[in-house]
């Protein structure tokens, strides 16, 4: 089994930006010791609770302050830009850090219409456009657009030896033929919707055609871990982030609170079972436990690589999941 990271820059209650972007870095080069394959970063605009905003620049600090670990975007949030742009931003981090870069790329809005308005300038782009993008961003990556295509002779620099391959993050079927079609590697998000991942990932192994980038289906599973040394303790850290999700859920306040906090309040019935369903988001438990539903879930998603993200409230709690997970796992 192969593991990764997922990194939404989180900002606990009571810290700020700066501190957590800090925490990734420090996160970064943990995981790298520990053995984790890639270290991806994530893409949010409009929210005081996420510090990433900015996959390449962030991208391009952690390749910097590591050596091995491959880093790259969950995602670029492709609609709202240019494929050619992102075509030369990655290709840049490619010819800086050669061999380690990943290219991922989201379908997402980035938030409100007025935040996408304001991402876009705003030209009022159609979504339904993502599928034309992915494959302008790959003729731009490995110079094969088509010769009727109007942008055929402007050419994407660095002229890199390599080139960052290209995964697609999807949460259906639709996610997984857009994958498919255009040969990246697929990414399926069960810590957002878990409900239709088997099928997704069946239709991309079924659909696949080899690209530059793959020559075979290439999966992975991103899901939301906490984990502890006791069962006990992994249940009480894993109530910060059941807090942070029912935030999220109501497009309220969404730096992720303290235990303390937590404890302190009131649910409503409706807010329980709303924490009770987003459970099947994640994964809790001991090394053990975890490692046993990881390992059951790769086996119904016929994967063998996870991307894990660990939104706590305490960054060295969060530190040592990452760690007993490894150690679980034998990285």
């Amino acid at each position: 089994m192969k593991l990764s990271v997922l990194d939404q820059s989180p900002i606990s209650r009571g810290s700020d930006p700066e501190t957590a972007l800090n925490n990734t870095l420090k996160l970064a080069k943990v995981t790298e010791e520990l053995g984790y394959t890639r270290y991806w970063v994530a893409e949010h605009h409009n929210t005081n609770g996420l510090a990433s905003v900015s996959p390449e620049i962030l991208i391009a600090r952690i390749a910097s302050l590591t050596e091995r670990i491959r880093v790259g975007s969950g995602g670029v949030l492709l609609p709202q830009y240019s494929p050619y742009k992102v075509a030369e931003n990655f290709k840049m981090l490619e010819a800086m850090f050669p061999e380690r870069i990943d290219l991922g790329i989201g379908r997402s809005p980035g938030g409100s219409q007025d935040t996408r308005m304001a991402l876009t300038d705003g030209v009022n782009k159609s979504m339904k456009e993502f599928p034309r993008q992915l494959q302008d961003l790959h003729g731009f990556l490995h110079n094969t657009l088509p010769k009727d295509h109007p942008y055929r002779l402007v050419k994407a620099a660095p002229r890199t030896k390599t080139v960052p391959p290209m995964w697609v993050l999807g949460l259906s079927e639709r996610g997984a033929v857009n994958a498919a079609e255009v040969g990246a590697g697929f990414v399926f998000g069960h810590f957002i919707s878990p409900d239709k991942g088997k099928n997704a990932m069946e239709t991309y192994r079924e659909q696949f055609q080899p690209s530059p980038d793959f020559n075979q289906p290439v999966k992975a599973v991103c899901i939301f871990v906490v984990c502890a040394d006791t069962e006990e303790e992994a249940e009480e850290l894993a109530i910060s982030q059941d807090k942070w999700l029912l935030n999220v859920g109501k497009g309220s306040d969404i730096k992720v609170p303290s235990i303390e906090e937590v404890k302190k309040r009131s649910y409503r019935q409706e807010e329980l079972d709303i924490i009770r369903k987003n459970r099947s988001r994640t994964v809790i438990g001991t090394p053990d436990q975890v490692k046993a539903e990881l390992e059951r879930l790769g086996e119904y998603y016929q994967t063998d690589e996870f991307m894990i993200i660990t939104n706590i409230y305490d960054f060295e709690a969060k530190v040592h999941s990452y760690r007993l997970l490894a150690e679980a796992f034998g990285l």
